[in-house]
């Protein structure tokens, strides 16, 4: 595991275009050998003993020199594109992938301010209420771990833009739903086709970005999900506002122009990842691809992947082996207890605040509600900067033993004023961005391509599960137990949370996607290539 770790980064001296593999060119062999002793890993070499405590030899100064005038541009694909500059492609294909979160916030908030006109029209009871909002949610279940699955089987191509199809199919049809189950049928496949979005989309994403940007426009898809819960509030009010009750229709098919709008955008962007085709046979697609996106030349031929094996796919049960098991429950964990708070306040936040004294059913409650939410996004932004400046795994531990200082504070004293309160739960949804930004960095970056989509998918499944769980049990437990008892339990689930982070999380700032999934990283290290 240790050679593994170290091989060949010849790169640094090199060049990126090298990194990865020795030349395949016999001459550039020799010289390559006069450098480099090779390593178990195969056609890699590491820098011998000799090379590093004396420096290049005159040898491999000849050697980067005939490379240079060979035009020769090889090595693996990790490197090429990890080193490759930050252009307009990649802050297209950001925003692109950013359309699964947006249209998640969206599209479970809409439901909410849509409820009110469905009441009335469909006369809905309690039960058929909870069963809608749910729907959505157990969707997002069913289809993270599906079609995590299916991504890395089949690739990210296919599946980029019939999810969005998909959504927009089902937000239209639901204008002409008269049934309540024919709108609960229809809220359930719009979650699959959202939560099918994640693997695809965040996956695309960050085997495509360079190496330093990758953790703050990975960190930025969580923002774009806080926009689409804002957007969803506003199309909201201002239908009910203007068109009345009867608008809830428009406010569930709205949702297909936002369909629209990203269809649109995705298709001026990488449709697959190179990657993904390398590790797959298709390593003269791959090179076509990074010359047309990057505007670099490469050789097909060098197109392998760093430790991955070409006909191999993800699987649920490996996530579970000795590998990756360690991963998956840090990735699942902590998302899970961060999701499940922070949920339940989302969607209840009037009744918290009007808990706490604040006028129920006014414009203070709703409009506290709004500024917790804005809060929330708020906390993001400064966490996308420190993930890549103080680091991942500083930023999610500090974060989630910061988090439980106000939700425990309430628990102790939940008579305190309103102001105070809301104060409190502010400081909450801002130490949140931490947690927040990693979300789907963090399952990106640990796992390997054959199974990162797997990977994220199921994490967003078992993550739904926490937002269900949190969003049943609030009320009930706001009922039956009041206020103390229930923000000690929020308490108590969110340290879980932190000893999940201090038990499991790993640093892989500056470190290479390649070498971050490696099994070798060791948790709380940074790895050996740094940015």
């Amino acid at each position: 595991m240790r050679h593994q770790s170290q091989c060949c980064d010849v790169g640094h001296e090199f060049g990126p275009g090298l990194v990865g593999h020795a030349p395949t060119v016999p001459l550039q062999r020799w010289f390559a050998k006069s450098l480099c002793n090779p390593s178990p890993c195969g056609d890699r070499f590491t820098l011998s003993p000799v090379s590093r405590r004396a420096g290049v030899s005159w040898r491999g100064l000849l050697f980067v020199c005939f490379v240079g005038f060979s035009g020769l541009r090889g090595g693996c694909v990790g490197s090429v594109i990890d080193d490759a500059p930050f252009t307009s492609f990649h802050k297209r294909l950001a925003v692109a992938c950013s359309g699964g979160p947006l249209l998640d916030g969206y599209i479970l908030s809409i439901v909410g301010t849509a409820l009110i006109g469905m009441t009335a029209e469909l006369d809905l009871s309690t039960g058929d209420t909870q069963l809608i909002g749910a729907a959505a949610l157990v969707g997002m279940f069913v289809g993270g771990a599906l079609f995590g699955v299916l991504t890395d089987k089949i690739g990210r191509e296919v599946m980029y833009t019939a999810d969005l199809v998909v959504m927009g199919v089902c937000s239209i049809a639901s204008f002409w739903a008269e049934s309540i189950w024919l709108i609960v049928i229809l809220r359930f496949v719009l979650g699959m086709a959202v939560s099918a979005d994640y693997p695809i989309a965040t996956s695309l994403l960050g085997e495509w970005l360079p190496l330093k940007q990758r953790g703050k426009l990975l960190g930025f898809q969580i923002v774009a999900w806080y926009a689409g819960s804002v957007l969803a509030y506003v199309v909201g009010y201002l239908m009910l506002t203007f068109f009345g009750n009867g608008s809830w229709r428009w406010q569930l098919a709205s949702g297909a122009v936002l369909c629209a709008f990203f269809l649109v955008i995705r298709q001026s962007t990488a449709p697959e990842s190179p990657r993904w085709l390398a590790q797959h046979g298709k390593a003269d697609k791959a090179a076509s691809m990074i010359e047309k996106y990057l505007q670099v030349r490469v050789d097909p031929a060098s197109l392998v992947e760093v430790g991955e094996e070409p006909a191999k796919h993800g699987s649920l049960r490996e996530l579970f082996g000795p590998a990756y098991r360690k991963r998956t429950i840090f990735c699942c964990g902590f998302f899970l207890c961060q999701v499940a708070v922070l949920f339940a306040m989302l969607t209840f936040g009037p009744q918290i605040l009007a808990a706490f004294g604040m006028p129920a059913g006014t414009w203070m409650d709703t409009l506290g509600t709004a500024l917790i939410s804005l809060v929330f996004l708020v906390g993001c932004l400064p966490a996308m900067r420190l993930i890549d400046t103080v680091g991942r795994r500083p930023t999610i531990v500090w974060c989630f033993g910061l988090m439980i200082i106000p939700v425990l504070f309430i628990g102790i004293w939940p008579a305190m004023p309103a102001l105070l309160a809301f104060a409190m739960l502010c400081l909450y949804a801002f130490f949140c961005g931490g947690p927040n930004v990693l979300d789907w960095t963090y399952p990106n970056e640990l796992f390997p391509t054959h199974i990162r989509a797997t990977a994220v998918g199921f994490a967003t499944s078992i993550s739904r599960v926490g937002a269900a769980l949190g969003t049943y049990l609030l009320p009930w437990s706001l009922h039956h137990l009041g206020m103390g008892p229930t923000f000690l339990f929020a308490a108590g689930l969110t340290a879980v949370g932190f000893l999940i982070c201090v038990w499991g999380a790993p640093e892989t700032k500056g470190v290479r996607l390649e070498s971050a999934a490696a099994v070798a990283v060791p948790v709380g290290v940074s790895g050996a290539e740094p940015a």
